[in-house]
C-alpha cells in the first residue's frame, strides 16, 4: 500500500544511520505534547492527542506491531471520551480534580491486565494466520506488546476519570516502551519514551499532590 507522505519510507532526516521518517516525527512531537499538557492538566490535551494516535496507529500497521495499531482506535475513542468529561468540569475549577482509587480497585485492575494481556498476546499471534490479506506478516513481540497495550488502555481510562494511579501504570508502560521500540529500530520513539517516563514520574507526583492540597483545603 502507497500511503505517500505517511510511509515510514518518507525520511525527512537522517540522524546519524537513522532513518527518521515525517510520520514518526510529527506523531512523536504531538503525542509528547499531549502527555505534557496531561501532566498538567490542561485540556488541550485531548485534541493534540487524536492527531497524534491517528499517525501512530498509520505508523504501527506499517511496522507490524499490531497490539500497538489496535492501541490507537481505543485511544481514539477515550481521547474523545475525556475532552467530554474534563470539559463537563466548571471552568471556576483552578485544577482538575484528582484522587486515588480505592484497594480493591486497584486489586481489580491488576487482574484485568494479567487476564487481557494474555488474550491479547494470543491474538494478535494469530492475526496473520486469521486475517493474511490485511495483516502478511506476524505479529512481533506479541506477549510484550500485549502487556503495554493493555497497561495503555487501563492507564488511559484512568486519566479520563482522573485517578491518580494513571501515572504508575503510565511508568510500567515507558520503560517498556524504551526497549520495544528501540529493538524494533523505531529509534525516535524509543528516545520519545525516555522523556516520557520523566513526564509521567511529574505526573504522579504533581497530581499526587494537588489532590491532597485540594483535600487539606476541603478539611478545613
Amino acid at each position: 500500500m502507497d500511503w505517500g507522505i505517511l510511509s515510514i519510507d518518507k525520511i525527512i532526516i537522517n540522524i546519524g544511520d537513522y532513518p527518521l521518517s515525517y510520520i514518526e516525527f510529527v506523531g512523536t512531537l504531538l503525542y509528547f505534547g499531549s502527555v505534557w499538557l496531561i501532566s498538567v492538566k490542561n485540556r488541550l490535551t485531548w485534541p493534540v492527542g487524536i492527531v497524534s494516535v491517528v499517525l501512530y496507529g498509520i505508523l504501527f500497521y506499517q511496522i507490524q506491531l499490531y497490539s500497538d495499531m489496535i492501541e490507537q482506535f481505543y485511544y481514539l475513542g477515550i481521547s474523545f471520551m475525556g475532552w467530554i468529561s474534563w470539559n463537563k468540569i466548571e471552568k471556576n475549577e483552578e485544577k482538575i480534580p484528582t484522587k486515588w482509587s480505592s484497594k480493591n480497585e486497584l486489586f481489580l485492575w491488576i487482574v484485568f491486565v494479567a487476564i487481557a494481556s494474555l488474550l491479547l498476546a494470543q491474538f494478535s499471534s494469530n492475526l496473520n494466520l486469521l486475517l493474511p490479506e490485511i495483516f502478511p506478516d506476524p505479529a512481533s513481540y506479541a506477549g510484550l506488546d500485549a502487556v503495554t497495550t493493555v497497561m495503555s488502555f487501563v492507564a488511559m481510562y484512568l486519566i479520563t476519570i482522573r485517578r491518580n494511579e494513571s501515572w504508575v501504570y503510565w511508568i510500567v508502560v515507558d520503560v517498556l516502551g524504551i526497549y520495544l521500540y528501540w529493538i524494533k529500530d523505531v529509534r525516535f520513539i524509543a528516545i520519545q519514551y525516555i522523556f516520557l517516563l520523566f513526564i509521567a514520574v511529574w505526573g504522579l507526583i504533581t497530581w499526587s499532590r494537588l489532590g491532597k492540597e485540594r483535600t487539606d483545603r476541603s478539611n478545613i
